[in-house]
Protein backbone atom coordinates (compact mmCIF):
# COMPACT_ATOMS: atom_id res chain seq x y z
CA UNK A 1 0.00 0.00 0.00
CA UNK A 2 1.41 3.29 -0.98
CA UNK A 3 2.09 6.55 1.51
CA UNK A 4 -0.96 8.16 0.16
CA UNK A 5 -3.68 5.43 0.83
CA UNK A 6 -2.50 4.92 4.25
CA UNK A 7 -2.45 8.59 4.99
CA UNK A 8 -6.24 8.58 3.91
CA UNK A 9 -7.21 4.97 5.47
CA UNK A 10 -5.73 6.71 8.98
CA UNK A 11 -7.10 9.72 8.30
CA UNK A 12 -10.29 8.05 8.31
CA UNK A 13 -9.44 5.81 10.58
CA UNK A 14 -8.82 8.22 13.10
CA UNK A 15 -11.07 10.86 12.36
CA UNK A 16 -14.21 8.58 12.18
CA UNK A 17 -13.27 6.86 15.49
CA UNK A 18 -12.04 9.38 17.31
CA UNK A 19 -14.89 11.80 16.65
CA UNK A 20 -17.95 9.47 16.77
CA UNK A 21 -16.22 7.77 20.46
CA UNK A 22 -16.38 11.55 21.73
CA UNK A 23 -19.76 11.75 20.11
CA UNK A 24 -21.56 9.29 22.38
CA UNK A 25 -19.67 10.77 25.56
CA UNK A 26 -20.50 14.17 24.73
CA UNK A 27 -24.58 12.89 24.35
CA UNK A 28 -23.99 11.16 27.70
CA UNK A 29 -22.75 13.94 29.08
CA UNK A 30 -25.58 16.52 27.24
CA UNK A 31 -28.65 14.61 28.31
CA UNK A 32 -26.71 13.26 32.05
CA UNK A 33 -27.11 9.54 30.94
CA UNK A 34 -25.15 6.26 30.70
CA UNK A 35 -23.66 6.56 27.44
CA UNK A 36 -24.73 2.90 27.61
CA UNK A 37 -28.47 4.72 27.23
CA UNK A 38 -26.99 6.37 24.28
CA UNK A 39 -25.60 3.31 22.03
CA UNK A 40 -29.23 1.82 23.05
CA UNK A 41 -30.55 4.58 21.39
CA UNK A 42 -28.52 4.54 18.43
CA UNK A 43 -29.07 0.97 18.18
CA UNK A 44 -32.61 1.65 18.27
CA UNK A 45 -32.71 3.48 14.97
CA UNK A 46 -32.00 -0.12 13.50
CA UNK A 47 -34.05 -2.10 15.98
CA UNK A 48 -36.70 -0.04 17.11
CA UNK A 49 -38.31 -0.59 19.74
CA UNK A 50 -36.52 -3.78 20.63
CA UNK A 51 -33.72 -2.32 21.62
CA UNK A 52 -35.34 -0.40 24.82
CA UNK A 53 -33.69 -2.79 27.66
CA UNK A 54 -31.60 -4.26 25.48
CA UNK A 55 -28.08 -5.62 27.46
CA UNK A 56 -24.57 -5.42 25.77
CA UNK A 57 -25.59 -6.99 22.76
CA UNK A 58 -27.82 -3.93 21.54
CA UNK A 59 -25.19 -1.57 23.09
CA UNK A 60 -22.42 -3.09 21.01
CA UNK A 61 -24.54 -2.60 17.98
CA UNK A 62 -24.81 0.87 18.82
CA UNK A 63 -21.19 1.53 19.09
CA UNK A 64 -20.66 -0.63 15.60
CA UNK A 65 -23.41 1.13 14.41
CA UNK A 66 -21.86 4.74 15.84
CA UNK A 67 -18.64 3.62 14.29
CA UNK A 68 -19.74 3.21 11.03
CA UNK A 69 -21.71 6.11 10.69
CA UNK A 70 -18.78 7.97 11.82
CA UNK A 71 -16.29 6.27 9.42
CA UNK A 72 -18.42 7.15 6.21
CA UNK A 73 -18.39 10.82 7.68
CA UNK A 74 -15.14 11.08 7.99
CA UNK A 75 -14.13 9.28 4.51
CA UNK A 76 -16.27 12.01 2.89
CA UNK A 77 -14.84 15.03 4.20
CA UNK A 78 -11.29 12.97 4.27
CA UNK A 79 -12.05 12.47 -0.19
CA UNK A 80 -13.78 16.04 0.01
CA UNK A 81 -10.53 17.47 1.27
CA UNK A 82 -8.07 16.20 -1.06
CA UNK A 83 -10.72 17.97 -4.03
CA UNK A 84 -10.73 21.00 -2.43
CA UNK A 85 -7.28 21.94 -0.81
CA UNK A 86 -8.87 24.98 1.40
CA UNK A 87 -10.72 22.02 3.56
CA UNK A 88 -6.78 21.09 4.55
CA UNK A 89 -5.82 24.32 4.10
CA UNK A 90 -8.50 25.75 6.33
CA UNK A 91 -9.24 23.07 8.16
CA UNK A 92 -10.72 24.65 11.18
CA UNK A 93 -13.07 26.63 9.07
CA UNK A 94 -14.10 23.19 7.30
CA UNK A 95 -14.69 21.34 9.77
CA UNK A 96 -16.96 23.75 11.76
CA UNK A 97 -19.08 24.31 8.21
CA UNK A 98 -18.75 20.37 8.13
CA UNK A 99 -19.61 19.75 11.36
CA UNK A 100 -22.90 21.98 11.13
CA UNK A 101 -23.88 20.08 7.80
CA UNK A 102 -23.44 16.83 9.97
CA UNK A 103 -25.52 17.79 12.23
CA UNK A 104 -28.40 19.09 10.03
CA UNK A 105 -28.45 15.70 7.73
CA UNK A 106 -28.55 13.80 11.08
CA UNK A 107 -31.00 14.95 13.12
CA UNK A 108 -33.49 16.25 10.03
CA UNK A 109 -32.50 13.61 7.72
CA UNK A 110 -31.27 10.20 9.27
CA UNK A 111 -32.82 10.10 12.63
CA UNK A 112 -36.49 11.12 11.25
CA UNK A 113 -35.82 8.47 8.61
CA UNK A 114 -34.80 5.65 11.40
CA UNK A 115 -36.81 3.15 13.23
CA UNK A 116 -36.07 4.65 16.69
CA UNK A 117 -39.59 6.55 15.79
CA UNK A 118 -43.13 5.00 15.35
CA UNK A 119 -42.88 7.36 12.10
CA UNK A 120 -41.02 10.36 10.95
CA UNK A 121 -40.71 13.39 12.46
CA UNK A 122 -38.46 16.50 13.25
CA UNK A 123 -36.34 16.61 16.44
CA UNK A 124 -37.68 19.02 19.16
CA UNK A 125 -34.74 20.02 21.00
CA UNK A 126 -34.61 22.77 24.17
CA UNK A 127 -33.04 25.87 23.32
CA UNK A 128 -30.22 24.61 25.51
CA UNK A 129 -29.70 20.92 23.79
CA UNK A 130 -29.82 22.89 20.60
CA UNK A 131 -26.78 24.74 21.27
CA UNK A 132 -25.20 21.30 23.02
CA UNK A 133 -25.82 19.25 20.41
CA UNK A 134 -25.07 21.46 17.55
CA UNK A 135 -21.40 22.66 19.63
CA UNK A 136 -20.96 18.45 20.12
CA UNK A 137 -21.34 18.11 16.36
CA UNK A 138 -18.66 21.55 15.17
CA UNK A 139 -16.25 19.36 17.50
CA UNK A 140 -17.11 16.43 15.02
CA UNK A 141 -16.56 17.84 12.35
CA UNK A 142 -12.84 19.64 13.58
CA UNK A 143 -11.76 16.42 14.58
CA UNK A 144 -12.63 14.99 11.54
CA UNK A 145 -11.02 17.95 9.63
CA UNK A 146 -8.25 18.17 11.82
CA UNK A 147 -7.30 14.44 10.90
CA UNK A 148 -8.01 14.75 6.81
CA UNK A 149 -5.40 18.26 7.07
CA UNK A 150 -2.75 15.75 8.28
CA UNK A 151 -3.42 13.98 4.52
CA UNK A 152 -0.35 14.90 1.83
CA UNK A 153 -1.99 15.75 -1.71
CA UNK A 154 -0.85 12.60 -4.27
CA UNK A 155 0.43 15.50 -5.96
CA UNK A 156 3.05 16.50 -3.07
CA UNK A 157 3.49 12.48 -2.88
CA UNK A 158 4.65 12.34 -6.17
CA UNK A 159 6.91 15.31 -6.24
Amino acid sequence: MNAYRSSMIAAILLGGFVAGTIDVGAAALIYQVNPLLILHTIASGLLGRAADGGGADVAALGLVLQWLMSLTIAAIYVFAAQRLAILQRSWVAGGLAYGAGVFLVMNYVVVPLSRAMAKPHFPHFSPAHFIENLIAMLLFGVIVAFFASRVPHRATLAG
